[in-house]
């Protein structure tokens, strides 16, 4: 069984789902053609749903990982509710976290969870220095620090946006 987790932006811009969703989709499909496939996720809009989708059409379980009570609620805010619920009626299972909103602490703690039970990280990330605590490049640094294989996605062409186009890149 391979279990692979995944951090990645949130504010891919609209152009970039599509090489995103080719690139992961040939990540998945290497990963399951060893065997059993089991995907963690957060289901975040942009990368986390992206590759929560890919596992599940690949005939991979999705675990999914929500750092806070308040999970639901921020992905009404972020226009990302209808995927979000989708995945999660999806879910082989739940790990629902202790805390009651989103917050570094809380982000940090799921990464921590994800990164606990993977053999690698599929990081859709552009390489960039992290910005803050619990987010994609802080992720990055501790799974190299545990000694996980990262899978960097990030193809060309890719970039990240901040419009409403991209608020929710199914």
């Amino acid at each position: 069984m391979t279990v692979l987790a995944v951090t990645g932006h949130m504010d891919l811009s609209e152009a970039s789902v599509p090489l995103v969703r080719a690139e992961l989709r040939r990540v998945v499909r290497t990963a399951a053609g060893r065997g059993p496939l089991v995907g963690l996720s957060c289901v975040a809009r942009g990368a986390d749903s992206l590759f929560a989708e890919t596992v599940l059409q690949a005939g991979g379980e999705l675990v999914v990982v929500l750092p806070s009570a308040d999970s639901r609620e921020l992905a009404v805010e972020a226009r990302h509710a209808e995927v979000f619920d989708r995945l999660l009626a999806r879910a082989a299972e739940r790990v629902q976290l202790p805390f009651a909103t989103g917050s570094p602490d809380a982000y940090e703690a799921a990464n921590a969870v994800l990164l606990a039970r993977a053999d690698a990280v599929v990081a859709v990330w552009d390489g960039l220095p992290p910005a803050g605590r619990g987010g994609t490049g802080d992720m990055v640094r501790h799974a190299l620090a545990a000694g996980l294989e990262v899978l960097r996605v990030w193809p060309r062409g890719c970039a990240r946006g901040r419009g409403e186009a991209n608020r929710n890149p199914q």
